[in-house]
């Protein structure tokens, strides 16, 4: 049946499939987080646990996971949609528990695309000690305006460290405020970006500026950390490193 044919035939069912159709995640933004989990995995950012999302390019109300699968293992088809509730949407399986810190981030922050919760064991220090995070290199200028730390027991005094349901979610989302990462006490560590790309490249480099600062911090005397308006002041172009890293990817098979 043609297009004219469907349109005479049934209005409604063909307004309703074109719709539809424009709610259709694009291929190439599936294509990116499946890179994105990928990536992390290769760099060794996540293991068998962490997860990436994407805000829906369609659908702003809803974003897109992988179902609860380890992301080295992450293809197109373990790609599926939820809702700012972090409920399922057509069908999907239900995804990692955790799917709550994208979904509230989401919720608050119209400005972020991407979101990558991980557990690099760099980081960690920085969210049980009163050492703070700071920008040590330019290529982690954005950590020069603040990283701060979720403290779950402010919302749950006693629980499993998760961030497993909307009300934890809605906790993180408003320590993380206006800032492209912040530490979870005891768990890792949240960074968002406008895409894909600057979201998976903060987690990286996040985790580099970790390892940096506590070299910096053991050689001991004072430290001449990025200023935060240095970090404002930073490039956000990282296509460079996440070409190589699609690379690497490729040539490493997975």
């Amino acid at each position: 049946m043609n297009r004219r044919t469907l349109l005479a035939a049934a209005p409604a069912a063909y307004f309703a499939s074109l719709r539809a159709l424009a709610q259709t995640p694009s291929r190439a933004l599936i294509d990116d987080l499946v890179f994105a989990n990928h990536i992390l995995s290769n760099e060794g950012i996540v293991d068998g646990y962490g997860h990436v999302s994407a805000r829906h390019d369609s659908n702003p109300n809803r974003f897109l996971l992988a179902r609860s699968i380890a992301p080295a293992l992450v293809r197109a088809e373990d790609i599926f949609e939820y809702d700012l509730d972090g409920k399922p949407v057509n069908g999907a399986p239900v995804s990692y528990q955790e799917r709550f810190i994208h979904s509230e981030i989401y919720r608050v922050r119209q400005d972020v695309q991407s979101v990558v919760h991980d557990h690099s064991p760099a980081v960690l220090p920085f969210g049980i000690s009163n050492i703070p995070m700071r920008s040590v290199f330019h290529m982690a200028h954005f950590v020069g305006e603040g990283v701060p730390v979720f403290e779950i027991r402010t919302v749950a005094r006693e629980s499993n460290m998760l961030v497993n349901d909307a009300a934890r979610g809605k906790a993180l989302a408003a320590t993380l405020g206006n800032k492209p990462a912040v530490l979870l006490r005891g768990h890792g560590a949240v960074t968002v970006g406008p895409s894909v790309l600057i979201a998976v490249a903060r987690a990286v480099y996040l985790d580099l500026n970790a390892r940096l600062q506590q070299q910096a911090m053991s050689l001991g005397g004072p430290l001449n950390y990025l200023s935060p308006e240095e970090g404002k002041l930073g490039a956000q172009d990282y296509e460079r490193s996440w070409n190589l890293w699609k690379v690497k990817v490729a040539t490493s098979g997975k």
